[in-house]
């Protein structure tokens, strides 16, 4: 089976700063793009930012300059670097990743359990 766990979540005043990490395990032949997703109450899960195993980085446009992502690929682990945190910013953040059990086998979704981020004074 895999796993994709989540850690690093927790309660942020306003411009404070907090780093995600969210590590794959299991059965794994390769893993394609990882990334982070969040959900605000009564909003639809929406990306925040992903990267592939080359490198490559896709942010939204609501966290660019203030978010990085990045990752090891020999701890299978993704991180989420937040900076100059926002009120709005509060939501729970899943990790997703694209990841292959076998050579043969297509890649699929896999996601994490989610860890809340919540950003108040």
């Amino acid at each position: 089976q895999v796993q994709l766990v989540e850690s690093g979540g927790g309660l942020v005043q306003p411009g404070g700063s907090l780093r995600l990490s969210c590590a794959a395990s299991g059965s794994i032949f390769s893993i394609n793009a990882m990334g982070w997703y969040r959900q605000a109450p009564g909003k639809e899960r929406e990306l925040v930012a992903a990267i592939t195993s080359g490198g490559s980085t896709n942010y939204a446009d609501s966290v660019k300059g203030r978010f990085t992502i990045s990752r090891d690929n020999a701890k299978n682990t993704v991180y989420l670097q937040m900076n100059s945190l926002k009120p709005e910013d509060t939501a729970v953040y899943y990790c997703n990743a694209g990841i292959s059990k076998t050579w043969y086998q297509e890649a699929r979704d896999y996601w994490g359990q989610g860890t809340q981020v919540t950003v108040s004074s």
